[in-house]
């Protein structure tokens, strides 16, 4: 059988989906919204509003979509995977109930500590409670700590206060930002812990699962892992520091628990399961949950995958995943993400980028650009991914960033220590 997909998402994550979709043999067509001039070379964009759950239905209906694919976090935490199930549509994702383990950061740490899954210990605060917060944390007087906006924030929402002051500073930001406000209604404080960050992914049907790769992101705006927070400047796989005993480690103390623990629960968990690990002296711990895959992770990892990811995916829709054997190539990728200068707070748009063309031994993933007449422009914060590839990390990251010297628009900015780190392994 063949299958018309509708894939939903316009990032870089998106178009790394698309590319692994459209290469698929059961492919009939395949719809991105609203997508972007990425995709736009691998399927048809749509523009749809992802948000308007009934605009969705009407264009499945129409076009007799067979699945439906759901890229990012905000649809899925809204309910859209119980909405198209009710209309008796596949869809690949986790329904609202499982999605909290990433919608709600108190959620997820309810759960863990219901089913002895490793990872910090906290309190949660509401918003009107922020000056309990405050006491909480100087009686404690350990520093760094870790403050998390309990909703969905754009991956903007942590934060490391390393004083009382900074501390101040977080909870006055949290209460009057209007990005911030929202996600903020509740605070959950975590001891901060010490160790390398890194994430493994799983694939689930609900009732059995597959470890689908690890990557290691980078989430911090300057080189060495200093300044603000963003959704991500890149990230490889794999990641050296997930030696086969810890990725042994994460699958029975933290995925296998998570799956069973949301199925004992009612809430079986069908879909990508993201873990957002520190790699502590003690063993592998849960930062956090992602109910999707990351993005730049999605980027490393799908390029990797030798099996045909749509024959996994309609394997989920019919709870048939047992039955799939998933394969990877050996190679080591590396994504670099070029940004707009000022990104993560305030950035221009609207700049033309040129040299795409001149980039022949890596992969281009569009983020956040723009089609107009015949040229490609600069439309979001992180802009580009350059996907370069190496038989070791060392190789992958110089690969990368040959291609990445092609790219030009005013202003771009990009980390040029991507991968270091896993060089030290």
């Amino acid at each position: 059988m063949e299958y018309n997909v509708l894939l939903l998402g316009s990032g870089g994550r998106e178009h790394a989906l698309a590319r692994a979709i459209s290469n698929s043999p059961l492919l009939k067509n395949l719809f991105i919204a609203p997508g972007n001039p990425g995709t736009a070379e691998l399927g048809k964009n749509v523009n749809i509003s992802i948000s308007d759950f009934e605009e969705v239905w009407e264009f499945i209906r129409k076009n007799e979509i067979d699945i439906t694919v759901v890229g990012p976090e905000q649809p899925l935490v809204d309910g859209l995977a119980n909405f198209l199930e009710a209309k008796n549509h596949p869809v690949f994702g986790p329904r609202l109930q499982a999605a909290m383990l990433e919608g709600s950061k108190e959620f997820a740490k309810e759960f863990m500590q219901r089913h002895d899954i490793p990872t910090a210990s906290y309190q949660t605060f509401d918003q009107e409670n922020f000056d309990k917060a405050a006491a909480y944390i100087r009686n404690r007087n350990k520093y760094p700590v870790v403050l998390k906006a309990d909703g969905l924030a754009g991956g903007k929402g942590v934060f490391i206060p390393e004083s009382e002051a900074e501390v101040m500073d977080v909870l006055e930001e949290l209460k009057t930002s209007e990005s911030l406000q929202e996600a903020a209604s509740k605070l959950v404080i975590e001891d901060f812990m010490i160790g390398e960050e890194a994430s493994v992914f799983a694939i689930s049907d609900g009732d059995s699962y597959k470890i689908i790769g690890n990557a290691q992101d980078h989430k911090r705006i300057g080189e060495g892992d200093t300044g603000l927070n963003t959704g991500g400047m890149g990230a490889y796989s794999p990641a050296p520091v997930v030696t086969d005993e810890i990725l042994r480690r994460v699958e029975i103390e933290i995925i296998e628990p998570t799956i069973s623990g949301m199925k004992e629960e009612g809430n079986p968990y069908a879909g990508i399961l993201y873990c957002g690990l520190m790699i502590t002296e003690e063993g592998p711990k849960v930062v956090e949950y992602n109910c999707r895959f990351g993005d730049p992770e999605c980027q490393v990892i799908l390029p990797r995958m030798k099996t045909d990811l749509l024959e996994i995916i309609v394997a989920c829709a019919k709870s048939e995943l047992a039955t799939v054997d998933i394969e990877f190539d050996d190679e080591v990728k590396c994504c670099v993400v070029l940004a707009s200068g000022g990104y993560p707070e305030q950035y221009e748009k609207g700049k033309e980028i040129t040299g795409l063309e001149k980039i022949k031994d890596a992969i281009v993933f569009h983020a956040g650009t723009k089609a107009e007449n015949g040229k490609i422009y600069t439309n979001g914060g992180r802009v580009l991914n350059i996907v370069g590839s190496g038989k070791n990390l060392e190789q992958a990251i110089k690969n990368t960033y040959e291609e990445v010297k092609e790219v030009y628009f005013d202003k771009l900015y990009y980390r040029s220590d991507i991968g270091a780190k896993g060089l030290k392994h």
